[in-house]
């Protein structure tokens, strides 16, 4: 027997928006516990329809997490393009480039400090050789990715004379290495108890370290 709530859930789904339901559902669940609190019967649960009709727009678990994972990471690039925007404008182009590159590390730390289930649910495994659903939505746009933000903010240090040329080639994958290694250690490593005014301490000083270091 339908309850009411089922009944308005099932006409709430009638033009398709089911899956971004599902997916909304997934992506709490992803905020409270990371990615092993996706499950795909209890998202069913939340959004009140059968496994049925949630395997319609999600094959299995893997699908539901990495289409999770792509929203983690799109929340992740969205974060470090709001910090970069939010900086003062009237600065000589060097010193904006480099104050752009320094606030992509401070804000890929900020965010896995602030929604470390998403954080973690990002980089969660993805199921190899997995096509996107042919229903489902793009993926993450490659321009609006973490590492290509990053890539080019360092283009920036590049053009404005920071960085030469000859240096250029392994500091994207270096930076982001360092800035992700330390947000690791701040959520499950041995930095984890650190305080926040300390933790911010160690920020510095690894972002100070990464600028010096470009010249």
């Amino acid at each position: 027997m339908n309850t009411p709530r089922s009944r308005a859930a099932a006409n709430s789904y009638h033009h398709g928006n089911l899956r971004q339901t599902l997916l909304r559902h997934a992506v709490e669940l992803a905020r409270e516990g990371g990615p092993d609190a996706v499950v795909l019967r209890d998202v069913q649960r939340l959004a009140g329809v059968s496994n049925s009709a949630a395997y319609r727009h999600y094959a299995d678990r893997e699908a539901l997490l990495d289409a999770v994972g792509e929203q983690a990471m799109l929340r992740l690039a969205d974060a470090m393009v709001a910090r970069m925007d939010a900086l003062p404008r009237r600065r000589a182009k060097d010193a904006r480039a480099l104050d752009r590159f320094r606030a992509t590390g401070q804000s890929y730390i900020d965010f896995a400090l602030a929604e470390p289930g998403l954080f973690r649910t990002a980089f969660a495994h993805k199921a190899s050789g997995r096509q996107p659903e042919p229903d489902g939505p793009e993926p993450t746009g490659e321009e609006h990715h973490p590492f290509q933000i990053l890539m080019r903010c360092i283009d920036d240090l590049v053009s404005t004379g920071l960085l030469s040329a000859d240096r250029r080639d392994g500091l994207d994958e270096a930076a982001w290495a360092a800035v992700h290694g330390l947000a690791t250690l701040f959520l499950d490593g041995p930095l984890r108890e650190t305080d926040t005014a300390r933790k911010q301490l160690i920020t510095d000083r690894l972002l100070d370290g990464i600028a010096q270091g470009l010249r």
